[in-house]
């Protein structure tokens, strides 16, 4: 009888840690709380009775932490590709001044973060509230845009527009009175789980 006992016991034993392993297991699995892209999108585009002014940068890394709806974006200048070749050397050498300030850069917070729920797919409105760096100069930018949970990935997307003083973008005067002086940006990003 105690033989029986010893083993019945050591049965329950073996399953408890089986339910608990599994347990675990899938907590940790459902708990994926940063997204992660090397090829986000990031788009200008000024229109001007000049020439509008277009172009797109698919290398843009961006990080999201769901837990603590912290998100980030950095990206390279001079992977901003213009239709025009003459227009993409003047933004990389008179406007930007890409050498001397190679990436740009924006670290935020997704203001409303508790809101979304990310187990959940649906399409959610975000506010995002957080600091842009261009040319060394550092601003507060406030955006609203979505983030579209899925099964498998999150995507998000933004516009909003900067002014181009505030990041000491100098116009040339014999210009001056034909190009926009804000820009508008769009954000495109489809993020996986970071593993």
């Amino acid at each position: 009888m105690c033989i029986g006992k010893e083993k019945l016991i050591r049965n329950m034993k073996i399953k408890f840690l089986l339910v608990f392993s599994l347990i675990f297991f899938s907590f940790v699995a459902s708990a994926q709380v940063r997204y992660y892209t090397k090829n986000a999108k990031i788009n200008f585009f000024s229109e001007t009775p000049l020439e509008d002014i277009d172009a797109s940068n698919n290398s843009s890394v961006s990080v999201l932490d769901t837990q603590s709806g912290s998100l980030q974006f950095s990206l390279l200048v001079k992977g901003f590709e213009f239709e025009n070749e003459e227009m993409q050397e003047h933004f990389n050498d008179d406007y930007m001044e890409s050498d001397k300030f190679p990436k740009a850069e924006f670290k935020g917070t997704l203001i409303n973060n508790s809101s979304i729920n990310y187990k959940k797919p649906g399409t959610y409105n975000v506010q995002v509230k957080g600091l842009l760096t261009i040319r060394g100069v550092t601003k507060e930018v406030l955006s609203n845009g979505t983030l579209k949970v899925n099964n498998d990935n999150i995507k998000a997307n933004s516009t909003f527009n900067i002014a181009l003083a505030d990041y000491g973008i100098k116009i040339p005067k014999l210009v001056n009175d034909k190009i926009a002086k804000t820009i508008k940006i769009t954000v495109d990003a489809k993020l996986d789980p970071l593993k």
